[in-house]
């Protein structure tokens, strides 16, 4: 049964109708008859054919269609125009189309997480093979025979005990990250002073900015009271990860600059390098896991690839944000608000 169907049906019935009412009004005359059965027929035609194909056979069409995607979870070709007022069945078809959305959302989020899903096991594969394969391989050199020789044994043991640290390291921050995000590690709020915990994390990378022969120090006139109120212990971790890439990315011979900014209740931490910046396409993705900007150099600078991703985790549980301003060849500024301690 479709639209034309059912308007023949009711036209021929109202022609009927409209002739044999006529026929009560009028004198009988078959020539007035034939065409006031005619003009009825085509008049009601036009009228019930279009009114049903567009105040409901149409919707119902879509309603249709939107359910068959509904069951084929394809819902890109759904459209969700605004609804005809005069139609009959809107409150269905929004319904219909409220749930549609929602599920085009959840099946949008289904997608990016299996594709998120795919590149992260690819990336800890990749993460994870490098150093079992090279542990593996200066053990079984030594089994084959290497061991006997004293220089070359101890080397091969520094570089196999070098690569089981990283992997370690790699377990470790998987870990951290995992627990960060699922909730289980919780934040430790206490007061202290933020400007005392920097010349801490200065100390202790102090060595690896000499090796480049790089000064980290503070800003000039840089207030030496900045009490915040915070997780020191992951703070400390921010700390130390975004020094530590800002002498990693900077040029020999260069500085890394420190500072506060007191901003009302909040206070701002700005870590400044004057290295070789980062792309604008970069700077959206540097805190995804194991991205990294210069991949070719990557296991020369060290580190596992999640150190942003969790310094973006930490300062998240500080209802904070992590900011990036950078420019090629102009160096980057990394900077996060904390809540000041009364």
């Amino acid at each position: 049964m479709n639209a034309r169907s059912i308007a023949i049906v009711f036209s021929l019935f109202i022609a009927v109708v409209a002739t044999l009412s006529f026929v009560l009004i009028v004198e009988f005359d078959l020539q007035k008859l034939l065409i006031s059965f005619g003009i009825s027929f085509i008049v009601s035609f036009l009228v019930i054919y279009f009114g049903l194909n567009f105040l409901i056979f149409k919707q119902l069409n879509r309603i249709n269609r939107a359910i068959d995607l509904l069951k084929e979870r394809d819902l890109e070709p759904i459209k969700f125009d605004n609804i005809n007022p005069l139609n009959p069945l809107k409150k269905i078809q929004e319904n219909i189309n409220g749930y549609a959305l929602s599920k085009q959302r959840e099946i949008k989020a289904l997608r990016k997480m299996e594709t998120f899903r795919r590149e992260f096991i690819a990336d800890v594969s990749h993460e994870l093979k490098t150093p079992i394969f090279s542990a593996q391989g200066f053990i079984h050199t030594l089994l084959d025979g290497a061991i006997n020789d004293k220089s070359v044994r101890k080397q091969f043991l520094k570089k196999a005990a070098k690569n089981l640290d990283g992997l370690d390291a790699l377990v470790q921050d998987l870990l951290t990250l995992s627990q960060m995000e699922t909730g289980q590690i919780k934040m430790q709020f206490e007061k202290f002073n933020i400007y005392v915990l920097a010349s801490e994390v200065i100390e202790q990378l102090e060595d690896k900015a000499n090796q480049k022969d790089i000064i980290v120090d503070f800003v000039e006139n840089c207030d030496k009271e900045v009490f915040v109120y915070a997780d020191r212990q992951r703070i400390y971790h921010v700390m130390l990860n975004l020094i530590s890439n800002a002498i990693n990315y900077s040029d020999y011979d260069s500085d890394v600059e420190i500072n506060f900014e007191k901003k009302g209740n909040m206070v701002k931490t700005i870590v400044e390098d004057y290295g070789r910046g980062i792309a604008s396409e970069d700077t959206e993705r540097i805190f995804e896991r194991f991205y990294r900007v210069d991949k070719s150099r990557s296991k020369e600078k060290g580190g596992t690839g999640l150190g942003l991703a969790i310094v973006k985790h930490i300062i998240e549980g500080h209802n904070s944000k992590v900011e990036v301003k950078s420019e090629l060849g102009k160096g980057a500024i990394f900077s996060f608000e904390l809540a000041v301690s009364l």
